[in-house]
């Protein structure tokens, strides 16, 4: 009797089954994981290209970096770039910035 009612279980109403079913359903959970690593992926590599992620960068860093150019250009003189910079590195020291 068990028998016959898993036979009727799985065949359905039209004889075929859920057969496809059971090819569906690992397919999709391979598709998940396939897109939640290429995200993670995608990520990683985006944030290593440049030298560290820019969430997490340091932004008197780029301060620095932006002062020297301005200062390159001659947008500024050496006696500013000199201050500014000074000011720059002195908020980065302290606590809490």
């Amino acid at each position: 009797m068990s028998t016959l009612a898993v036979l009727a279980a799985h065949t359905g109403p039209w004889g075929a089954g859920f057969g496809w079913l059971f090819f569906l359903i690992p397919l999709f959970w391979i598709g998940v994981f396939v897109l939640i690593f290429a995200l993670v992926g995608r990520r990683w590599r985006r944030g290593w290209q440049g030298g560290g992620h820019p969430a997490f960068a340091e932004p008197t860093r780029s301060a620095e970096r932006t002062l020297a150019e301005r200062f390159a250009q001659g947008d500024i003189d050496e006696k500013e770039y000199r201050a500014r910079l000074e000011v720059l590195r002195v908020n980065r020291t302290q606590p809490g910035s």
